[in-house]
């Protein structure tokens, strides 16, 4: 598997901080993944808390309810700006990695019924496709060692840990539930072994 390359950086002014933005491409697949930094990260021996957060246009830009991902992502670059230091890894795999046009598939087999692991695996694809390879690569390319993660996923750590990361803490980031969005996540916690406590507002 090929190496990701680190290719532009610059500034990004957000409601949550300035972050520096890095930008970098994957060569097998010409992926462009994008790492936010905010704060010093220099240090080798200071965890840094840190997300590697999945790309999601529908709950990311376009503020659907049917997930958590865009509560999370907001959630995140909130509790890295409380911090005053931390990164987050925008991973372009959207629809854990089926790509948008089969997700918005997958949503349409979810309104007749099926759990969104079903509808991956009805479309020909695997539960999750999601390769958390590039992650550690962007995170190393970062100069970061240990990470203090910001997940529900305990897949994350298993495979981040895997390529090298150290994880010194998982750091719960639970979104509450929503009547969309309740049965996505129970499938995840019930089908996919996230830890969640599921508290519906």
């Amino acid at each position: 598997m090929s190496k990701i390359q680190l290719f532009a950086q610059a500034n990004l002014p957000t409601e949550y901080g300035i972050f520096k933005m890095v930008g970098f491409e994957f060569p097998d697949t010409k992926k462009e993944h994008v790492a936010l930094v905010m704060g010093d990260i220099s240090n080798p021996d200071e965890p840094v808390l840190a997300r590697i957060h999945s790309e999601c246009l529908t709950g990311d830009a376009l503020h659907s309810l049917k997930c958590d991902c865009g509560f999370q992502l907001a959630a995140a670059l909130r509790q890295i700006s409380e911090a005053g230091r931390g990164v987050l890894i925008y991973h372009r795999e959207e629809g854990r990695g089926i790509g948008l046009i089969n997700k918005i598939r997958a949503y349409a087999l979810q309104d007749q019924g099926m759990d969104t692991l079903d509808a991956n695996l009805a479309l020909g694809f695997e539960g999750d496709l999601r390769e958390y390879y590039i992650g550690a690569q962007m995170l190393k390319d970062l100069g970061l060692q240990s990470l203090h993660l910001l997940t529900n996923n305990p897949d994350k750590v298993e495979q981040l840990e895997k390529y090298g990361i150290t994880i010194s803490s998982r750091i719960p980031i639970e979104i509450e539930a929503n009547p969309y969005d309740s049965f996505y996540l129970e499938t995840k916690k019930n089908r996919m072994g996230h830890i969640l406590n599921m508290e519906e507002k």
